[in-house]
């Protein structure tokens, strides 16, 4: 019998101003018969004996290509995986940072470190990427478009980042258009921290403790963050500072050798300074406004591991709470927004490397703001997928069914397709459909239209491959393209015939907006010599609006990172990286251009001993004035230090 853990625990979270699933939970949830060391292999049978946790934690292994735990090797679409070690080797508790080591991966931020952050994956809208968090969704439904806000999940407790580049609704339902952003926490035994100290008056600590035995599993994690900040008005001249809390419990339990209880329990609050558009010009300038934001999310799960069948069934939710405060302090806007979920995944292991997934999902989202009474939506889906093994061809296809209380069905089909060659190299192949559902606040607010249909996508990739990241010598090239329709977007009323806008309305959301994203990603790293390696991305994306052909606001066309490290005998590590941006337009029309930039990034760590390190980096090295939104300040130089132990 093959047991795998969920790893449910903690991450400091979004704060401000907008927000899927797991952590090794899909791991817990099926056995897949692809789950192999390697393309051809399938898992060895141990004689009965329990697997331990740390045979468990197998890096290779990702869960959001297909819903099922899979080899890397064993999928044809395009994914990338950045672990706990090289999340630490590149510091720091921004995961922008890592993030732009990802292909097809761009992002903006309003301000400093806390301001609301978009990540786009392909050309794709922020709020078009599913974002999960150890098997929690965790948008928030009372935030507008319903999309996640990276500005203040800080990287304390991540142990692993998945991202799947491409439409994938077939498994993961509503939100994944361009595609799928997988987040797991820490769940390691003994004690280990960290504290930095660095520039603007930046301070981060992280805490984890462990205990495991045969048949238990009980993890505390926490991350504290503060900062001074600057101004987020890139006019302005008063800090903008932030601060973050958050801990969390996991937990699992083995109620008998084929039966498993799990689940985790987190908090987070975060205080953000803000700037507005004060009278009576009403332009971005300093003011003295703020943003709390507390979560709470969690769930609860039980997993069957049968001979050929394995099931889960797990109950979650996820609170956000939102409060704006003016200058004088009065409370200026609130919001509440609440999701609970219900789910079943299970796969049956039919013969050889033939195996059949499937899942069921219930969904309630709910929301109320200061302007907005109580409102609510449901949203129930079922799919099912083949998977077979062959040697070195990996293949899958299914398809899926949703019902949304509002536009009734939509279905989505997906497959995709992995062949290794001599030498390691890999073709692989993907085809997939994707849909999100409309906002609350798209279908109830004063704005509202209870007759939206969802967003709909199509995308298409093709890859070769060789190697795997990070080791060895890697080389990827894809060439992809995404077409999206009925994309939502407010309208005015005046002059539309038909109008779609009811009585008393000046403006609305309807599905008006087509567009194209399509292009290339290349990755490529190799040891130059000992223990120096350089490794590199580069993206080209046309993402276009096809109503009136002009590029997609904030999506530069070429992008990418450069990054090098090197490891001396004794033990120091040298590290840098270069990330180069082309322009951009900020805006719709097109009308203001935003330049590109590049960023230098210096890093160093050394040991001392088995449980110490030292470390420290110099970001933006030059000192570079840049902008990725109109308006708004960036980072100039900063300078941080920091120890971590274990023990």
């Amino acid at each position: 019998m093959y047991k795998y853990l969920f790893f449910l625990t903690a991450s400091a979270v979004p704060g401000a101003a907008l927000a899927q699933d797991s952590t090794e939970d899909a791991l817990a949830e099926i056995l897949a018969a692809q789950d192999a060391t390697g393309p051809a292999e399938q898992p060895a049978d141990n004689g009965g004996e329990q697997i331990t946790i740390a045979d468990q934690l197998v890096p290779s292994i990702t869960v959001t290509a297909n819903g099922l735990g899979t080899d890397i090797r064993n999928t044809g679409q395009a994914v990338t995986v950045i672990d706990r070690e090289e999340l630490v080797s590149i510091q720091g508790a921004d995961p922008t940072r890592a993030l732009q080591r990802v292909p097809g991966v761009s992002f903006s931020r309003n301000g400093p470190a806390g301001a609301f952050t978009g990540v786009n994956l392909r050309g794709a809208g922020s709020e078009q990427v599913l974002v999960l968090i150890d098997g929690v969704p965790v948008a928030d439904p009372s935030s507008p478009a319903g999309g996640f806000d990276f500005g203040s999940l800080l990287t304390g407790t991540v142990s692993k980042i998945d991202v799947l580049r491409g439409s994938n609704s077939t498994i993961w339902g509503s939100d994944a258009i361009g595609g799928v952003i997988d987040i797991s926490t820490r769940a390691d035994t003994g004690m280990q921290g960290s504290l930095e100290l660095g520039s603007r008056g930046t301070a981060f600590a992280s805490a984890l403790a462990g205990v495991s035995e045969d048949d238990f599993y009980v993890g505390l994690t926490g991350s504290w963050y503060e900062t001074d900040g600057f101004s987020s008005a890139a006019s302005g001249t008063e800090e903008d500072g932030f601060s973050q809390i958050a801990v969390g419990v996991t937990a699992f339990y083995d109620i008998a050798d084929s039966l498993e209880l799990s689940g985790h329990l987190n908090m987070s609050e975060g205080l953000l300074d803000i700037d507005g558009f004060p009278a009576p010009n009403f332009t971005l300038a300093d003011t003295a406004e703020t943003q709390k934001t507390l979560r709470y999310w969690g769930d609860i799960g039980l997993t069957y591991y049968g001979a050929d069948l394995t099931l889960r069934a797990r109950y979650s939710r996820a609170d956000t709470d939102r409060s704006n405060r003016a200058d004088t302090g009065t409370l200026s806007f609130e919001s509440k927004g609440q999701m609970e979920r219900a789910d079943l995944r299970g796969e049956y292991r039919l013969v050889g490397g033939l195996s059949a997934a499937f899942g069921y999902d219930y969904q309630r989202n709910q929301y109320e703001t200061s302007f907005d009474s109580f409102a609510q939506a449901n949203i129930q889906g079922a799919y099912v997928q083949l998977g077979w093994v062959l040697g070195k061809l990996a293949v899958h296809a299914g398809g899926r069914i949703d019902d949304h209380d509002f536009f009734g069905s939509e279905t989505s089909f997906g497959g995709d397709v992995s062949y290794g060659l001599k030498d390691d190299w890999r073709l692989r192949a993907s085809f997939g459909e994707g849909f999100k559902a409309p906002s609350l606040f798209q279908l109830f607010s004063d704005y509202g239209n209870r007759d939206l249909q969802p967003e709909l996508s199509t995308s298409f990739d093709l890859g070769i491959e060789k190697g795997q990241r990070g080791t060895g010598t890697h080389f990827a090239l894809s060439g992809f393209r995404r077409d999206s329709e009925d994309l939502i977007d407010f309208v005015f009323c005046t002059g539309l015939l038909p109008s779609p806008c009811s009585p008393g309305q000046f403006g609305t959301y309807d599905n008006t907006e087509r567009a194209r994203a399509q292009g290339i990603e290349a990755e490529a790293g190799i040891d130059v010599v000992g223990t120096l390696r350089i490794s590199g991305v580069y993206s080209f994306v046309d993402a276009e609006d096809r109503m009136t052909g002009l590029e997609l606001a904030r999506r530069p066309r070429h992008f990418g990172t450069l990054f090098a490290d090197w490891e001396a005998g004794f033990g120091l590590s040298l590290g840098a990286d270069l990330r180069i941006v082309g322009d951009s337009f900020n805006d719709a029309g097109n009308f203001t251009q935003i330049d590109g930039y590049e960023l230098l990034d210096l890093r160093a760590a050394m040991p001392f001993g088995d449980n110490l390190e030292v470390f420290g980096r110099v970001e933006n090295v030059f000192d570079i004035e840049y902008e990725t939104v109109s308006g708004y300040g960036t980072a100039g130089r900063g300078v941080f230090a920091g120890v971590r132990a274990q023990m």
